[in-house]
Order: structure tokens, then C-alpha cells, then sequence
């Protein structure tokens, strides 16, 4: 694996307010935690931090920092613990390392790269759906892969490829269900028929049927009309 230098300096300012004033100075507050000793402040070039970023996937490689004045001249091999991000500019604020060493396996999350066009998306109209991006796998820090390449060319309408599917290299050791899917090719939805008389077609109101009346009988007639004459 490529060792990556990052330049460092140990830092005295503490606290919200100095952390800004690092900030707009062009720096980036930083802690490195480890095992073995308490945490150490530090800053260093944003500059440089972020022609890492554009290199790297910071979170699955190990970046070996030369902290200026530290105790330990021959420098500190770390992985990133945390970035913080700001809610607005999603800047990058503050980042965390943890402290590593070498000769001990840890657990990284790896992402995952697609190589080739599925025949189920090229000649059978499919459609292909990404589920798990980054993999956990556990091996030493020097084994840590870039990527996971998962090539896809011969992968059908409705065939998915399961983690148990992934040659992984040697010594890394998966850490996600065998059984997880992480991408598959999914038959193109269905465009559904319009209702009834949704398009183009007035809707039409149900016809009442009112009831017939029947004719009054001669004899009601008649009984009606001599009562009439009766009141006069």
C-alpha cells in the first residue's frame, strides 16, 4: 500500500473561538488518539489536507503524520477516525486519527468500484441498483485494499451479486453478511394503464329513474269525485 505524509504541528490553541481563527488562517484542527498515549492536538495545512482528499478515499488508507516537535520524530501511522463537516458549506472543520500499528489487524470499511456493463442493463433494458457502497472487511493496515472492483458484464436481468460472491484479495477477511446483496439488476417499472375515464372522457352523471305512478282506479276516481261534491 502507498504511504501517504501529512505535515503537522502540534497545537496549543483550545477551544470553539480559536479553532475559527485557525480555520480562517488556513489551517484545520485535528486530534490523534491512541492506545498508548493521551490524545494530541494538532493542525495542519487545509491546503494540504484537501489534495489528499482529491487523491484518496481518506477513510480506507493510512496516512503517516509528521507532526513537528512531536516525541515521535519517526512519525505516527493513522487511519481517519471521524471528519466533521460544516450543516451549511460542508467544508471539512475538524478531523480525528486513530493511531495504528502495523503489525496488528484492524476493521475498515472499503469502497466499492463497478467494472463493465451488465447484459442485463445493456441488451435486456434493466436496470442496475446499487446497494451497498463500502464494504467492512479486517485485515493488516499495510493489506488495506483502494477498492473493492466487482465486474459486472455478466450479470443478467434479476441476477444479483451477494457479498459470498466477491473474490476478495489475500488476507482480507469480509465482515458483512454473506447473504447482503450489494448490487443486482432490476426489471424496468411498469407504466401503469390510466383509470377509466380519466383522460378524454367526460364523466358522466348516473341517470335517475323516477317512478312511474300508476292511474288511479274508476272507482277511486269516482269515491274522490263524490266526496267532492259532498264539501260543496
Amino acid at each position: 500500500m502507498e504511504e501517504i505524509f501529512l505535515e503537522a504541528e502540534l497545537r496549543q490553541e483550545q477551544g470553539s473561538a480559536k479553532a475559527k481563527v485557525l480555520r480562517n488562517s488556513g489551517y484545520l484542527p485535528s486530534v490523534v488518539y491512541s492506545k498508548e498515549d493521551k490524545p494530541v492536538s494538532i493542525k495542519f495545512s487545509k491546503s494540504a489536507l484537501l489534495k489528499l482528499v482529491h487523491q484518496y478515499h481518506l477513510e480506507s488508507v493510512i496516512i503517516k503524520l509528521k507532526i513537528k516537535d512531536d516525541k515521535k520524530s519517526e512519525g505516527r501511522s493513522c487511519l481517519v477516525k471521524e471528519i466533521q463537516y460544516d450543516p451549511v458549506s460542508e467544508e471539512i472543520m475538524h478531523l480525528d486519527f486513530n493511531e495504528i500499528s502495523l503489525t496488528e489487524a484492524i476493521k475498515v470499511n472499503v469502497g466499492v468500484e463497478i467494472k463493465g456493463e451488465a447484459v442485463g442493463v445493456k441488451q435486456e433494458g434493466g436496470s442496475l441498483e446499487h446497494i451497498l457502497w463500502e464494504l467492512e472487511v479486517e485485515c493488516l493496515p499495510t493489506n488495506i485494499p483502494e477498492n473493492i472492483e466487482i465486474d459486472i458484464t455478466a450479470l443478467k436481468m434479476g441476477e444479483a451479486i451477494h457479498v459470498k460472491d466477491i473474490i476478495f484479495p489475500e488476507g482480507v477477511t469480509p465482515l458483512n453478511d454473506p447473504e447482503a446483496i450489494v448490487l443486482h439488476i432490476a426489471a424496468p417499472m411498469k407504466e401503469e394503464a390510466p383509470a377509466e375515464g380519466e383522460e378524454g372522457e367526460e364523466k358522466q352523471e348516473p341517470e335517475v329513474i323516477k317512478e312511474k305512478k300508476e292511474p288511479a282506479s274508476e272507482g277511486a276516481a269516482a269515491e274522490g269525485e263524490a266526496k267532492g261534491k259532498e264539501k260543496k
